[in-house]
């Protein structure tokens, strides 16, 4: 009986001593390999945003305002959403773009959006007026938001145009809780304002909207609208980038600033040139050409890299970085988060290399 269970004990080792070669073998050859003992990338996985996407129904399509269609979107176990959340439409050609939430959060089963066609723009507003009607199916990722109501004793809202989106269910919050509150609602005339009869009666029992029409008065004074602002109020603007500007400059001391913007600001020269991008995960190494982004150079490699809205805006794209000095151009990352991390769609290297975890 003791020579066979010895023979068995002697094939046993034999086994595992080639396994054990073997695998030696195969972690040299393959920079890809053993994966699961490098860190989890974050791509994806931060609390901040869903990624799951959802098929709604247009059941509704109205025009808010000259230029400016509202659509009703409705479907089962929507998530709850709060005031200043976006919706990411993933458009019937394959373009995702980002609309800020403006219906009711209360309202189950339904989101509303709206959006102002751009003739000009990057394509996003002119499919969702010609191709989202009443009976279509439209694929949605979210809701986020990265732009919430703050939590303050009185509150100044500043809105140009179809920046009122987020600004309108923050305005009925704010309302229904009796806080006080004051409006600057901006834009090229009163017909091309969206939400402005709402706007006008949640207002009417005090002197709480100025509406400024382009056509009428010119543009609006932010800094005669903010004077005199008490401190430890909340200023909410979302609007286009001139407008913000003169709100941050008038801001009142003690005030905080929270800002929504229509793209991602304008950056300076610095850290426009090209530089090489090694992808750790991959054992690939790719080159970044000084007018191309990040996330082009590395889906060249890699096209399964997550992203959605190119802009710095959604976080789709953040990835971990491992070595290099990181050139911000987001608005969206914690400072905690810039610590290791960046959003490829916009961010670049201040020097000649990074090291994603890719």
């Amino acid at each position: 009986m003791a020579l066979p269970r010895l023979r068995t004990v002697v094939l046993a080792t034999g086994a595992a001593l080639l396994a054990r070669r073997a695998l030696r073998h195969r972690i040299a050859k393959s920079p890809l390999w053993p994966m699961p003992a490098l860190a989890e990338p974050v791509s994806g996985r931060s609390g901040r945003r869903s990624t799951v996407t959802r098929r709604l129904l247009v059941t509704e399509r109205t025009m808010a305002a000259d230029g400016v269609v509202q659509l009703r979107l409705e479907g089962p176990d929507l998530p709850r959403w709060e005031p200043g959340a976006h919706l990411d439409l993933v458009l019937p050609s394959g373009l995702v773009r980002q609309y800020s939430l403006c219906g009711d959060p209360a309202d189950p089963g339904t989101y509303t959006v709206a959006t102002r066609l751009v003739e000009d723009g990057r394509g996003g507003s002119q499919e969702v007026h010609a191709q989202l009607h009443e009976g279509e199916e439209v694929e949605v990722r979210g809701p986020r938001n990265r732009f919430p109501l703050a939590d303050a004793p009185a509150y100044v809202f500043v809105a140009g145009g179809i920046g009122i989106t987020p600004v309108l269910p923050m305005l009925r919050a704010v309302a229904a809780s009796g806080a006080p509150w004051r409006l600057l609602y901006g834009g090229r005339s009163r017909a091309s304002m969206p939400f402005l009869d709402e706007i006008e009666k949640l207002g009417a029992d005090g002197d709480r909207v100025s509406v400024v029409a382009q056509d009428e008065a010119g543009h609006p004074d932010a800094a005669a609208f903010l004077a005199g602002t008490a401190p430890g109020t909340a200023v909410h603007c979302c609007g286009p980038e001139p407008l913000m500007d003169a709100v941050g400059a008038a801001l009142p001391d003690g005030c905080t600033l929270h800002l929504e913007r229509f793209a991602p600001p304008v950056s300076g020269a610095a850290g426009s040139g090209s530089f090489e991008v090694e992808l750790h995960r991959s054992g690939r190494t790719v080159r970044v050409a000084a007018g191309q982004s990040v996330l082009a150079a590395v889906r060249e490699e890699l096209p399964s890299v997550p992203y959605s809205c190119e802009q710095g805006f959604c976080g789709t794209c953040q990835q971990r970085v491992l070595e290099g000095e990181i050139e911000h151009r987001d608005e969206l990352l914690t400072d905690a988060e810039r610590d290791d991390s960046m959003l490829i769609c916009v961010s670049r290297c201040r020097g000649e290399r990074l090291v994603l975890d890719l």
